[in-house]
């Protein structure tokens, strides 16, 4: 995490930072990876921002405290 957990704000918060992306074209890396376990080594795991992306649709979800879920599926307005 980059922002700590902001409580009732991270479901909006990780769709703000959704949105950026989508508009701007470009994918943040998951932050704080060292090592990737092997098990893993084929999954497309970002460790570096990529800014080359066009985003038409993003899925973001969140888990909160006491099974309070929520999925949110965007689309770019040109997509």
């Amino acid at each position: 995490s980059l922002t700590g957990h902001s409580l009732g704000a991270t479901g909006v918060q990780e769709a703000i930072y959704s949105l950026l992306m989508m508009q701007n074209g470009f994918i943040c890396e998951s932050a704080h990876i060292d090592t990737i376990d092997p098990a893993f080594a084929d999954m497309p795991i970002l460790r570096q921002r990529r800014d080359d992306a066009k985003l038409g649709h993003v899925l973001t979800n969140s888990f909160g405290f006491g099974g309070t879920n929520a999925t949110l599926v965007l689309k770019h307005v040109d997509a």
